[in-house]
């Protein structure tokens, strides 16, 4: 049975299971009871500040479980959580309180080597709210009120940050409708309602990617083995300690555990471990991983349609299961692909734009009806912004993103493939590549990180190129670099595609 409020989700699981293990939290342990006690403390603490329906709160914690408990308690107020990332410094979270208009801020005072104090002095009076510190908590409180209080299911229950890194970050609008119904959607697509099953929460709340996660582990009745920051050693220690069967996380998060525990079959209770990919040499991490019976397999998602969309069917051959992509976990949401050049849909197997019909789906971006707008068709499709082609049997792969894609000798190219076959290069390490126009005609062209060693001179690497690829996704330059530029998101490190392509203009010069 599906819930169509986020309280309804954890109201359902402490009517049937009131003494089951809900979070396991170092060694703490919570009953589905006690995580429902402590919601309706955080409603109780958050009424008493003055918080209502309509009202934003910003979140800035660490995975705890106070951050799940101040979700449902402003759930159950009607409000608002705006999901603040760790990583914020004083101008993105500066940015962030001010396009939200959050009226309250409620943090942490340190974390490690995070000093989110000290963050605070940078943030503008005038943007700055009311700030709550979580260290004088909520626990002590009693709760007054019944958690479900006055949620409604099409209230907006969360705001998340997409991951633009050339301009501001929009917000993403959630209805406590849509996190619910796909949170139940996930749990029986994925097997967290199944005997034994345990999710590993190794990914931020702050991202969709961690929270719908986390939530379907909640509908499923799973339970979850939270860690407070995504590292490999400790991720595999409680894999292993707590029997884990599902992970969802980024690909180096996997590369860490990996080498963390090594040798084959390391983690034996393992079901699903989805993974994202945000770094080069995804796939053969992937192929690996199979060999090794670690059962990694490709997903989709995005904040706009969520995290855990889709995942490849597991009787899928390894190269098409290890694919970002798959079958939607909703029967009722539909994939399509239109062609960037006609406009037309695509037949499967050719390359467009991904578009996505869903009723969980995203209510908009707040306070922008221009980019809500465009990033709608008339009949209700969001425009993903990503390239990908649609398979025979209704499965769909995702490629890259809209802005990465390349266009040589007729052909839309993925970066990626030029990456992997430039990868067999003895004397390359690592390699991104991206496009720009030279001599009036668009060509890509390579950073290379050479191997321990090597020091090959770019004429070696094209001539190797082009015995291994055809002529035209043979680069036109090729630079050699120590590493790539990159940002950090809520879910991990991704390369910025659109520096490269800066470098590269900087390095050819004036045209």
């Amino acid at each position: 049975m599906e819930a169509f409020t986020l309280t309804g989700l954890l109201e359902r699981q402490r009517l049937e299971r009131p003494a089951a293990l809900a979070f396991i939290e170092g060694e703490r342990r919570f009953s589905y009871a006690e995580l429902h006690s402590l919601a309706g403390r955080a409603r109780a603490w958050l009424a008493a500040q003055g918080v209502g329906r309509g009202d934003r709160v910003a979140v800035w914690l660490v995975n705890r479980s106070e951050w799940l408990a101040l979700l449902f308690g402003l759930a159950s107020l009607g409000a608002t959580l705006v999901a603040a990332n760790t990583r914020y410094r004083s101008a993105e979270l500066e940015y962030l309180l001010s396009r939200s208009k959050a009226r309250l801020l409620v943090m942490q005072r340190d974390f490690r080597n995070i000093d989110f104090d000290a963050a605070l002095k940078g943030i503008a009076p005038q943007y700055l709210p009311p700030v709550a510190h979580i260290e004088a908590g909520f626990g002590s409180i009693e709760a007054t009120e019944e958690l479900s209080g006055d949620a409604d299911p099409g209230a907006i229950a969360a705001l998340f940050t997409t991951s633009g890194t050339t301009q501001g970050p929009k917000l993403v609008m959630h209805a406590q409708r849509t996190l619910a119904r796909h949170a139940c959607r996930v749990a029986g697509a994925f097997g967290l309602g199944e005997s034994g099953a345990r999710l590993l929460a190794a990914m931020p709340y702050c991202g969709v990617y961690g929270l719908c996660a986390a939530l379907g582990a909640l509908a499923g009745g799973a339970p979850i083995v939270n860690m407070e920051a995504a590292e490999g050693h400790a991720a595999a220690e409680l894999v292993r300690r707590h029997a884990v069967t599902h992970i969802f996380a980024s690909d180096e998060l996997y590369r860490r555990m990996g080498q963390a525990v090594p040798g084959e079959n390391p983690f034996p209770s393992a079901r699903v471990f989805g993974y994202a990919a945000f770094q080069p040499g995804a796939l053969e991490l992937a192929r690996e991983a199979w060999r090794r019976r670690i059962p990694l397999f490709g997903l989709y998602g995005s904040s706009e349609v969520q995290a855990l969309f889709s995942i490849q069917p597991p009787g899928m051959p390894l190269d098409q299961r290890i694919e970002p992509g798959g079958l939607p976990v909703s029967a009722d949401a539909e994939v399509r692909v239109r062609e960037l050049d006609s406009g037309r849909l695509a037949a499967p197997g050719v390359s467009g734009e991904l578009e996505i019909r869903a009723p969980t789906n995203f209510a908009g971006y707040f306070d922008d009806p221009g980019a809500t707008g465009a990033a709608m068709t008339e009949d209700g499709f969001v425009r993903t912004g990503d390239i990908g082609r649609m398979r025979a049997d209704g499965s769909f792969v995702y490629e890259t993103r809209k802005g990465d894609a390349i266009r040589l000798g007729g052909f839309l190219v993925n970066p990626a493939e030029i990456e992997d076959l430039l990868k067999r290069i003895p004397a390359v390490a690592d390699v991104q590549v991206t496009a720009l126009e030279i001599a009036g005609q668009l060509r890509c062209v390579a950073f290379v990180v050479p191997a321990a060693g090597a020091a090959p001179a770019e004429g070696e690497v094209l001539d190797a190129a082009r015995a291994i690829m055809a002529g035209f996704k043979v680069p036109a330059r090729v630079w050699f670099v120590q590493g790539f530029p990159t940002t950090q998101s809520a879910n991990g490190t991704k390369i910025q595609r659109a520096r490269l392509r800066e470098m590269a203009r900087e390095r050819l010069g004036p045209a």
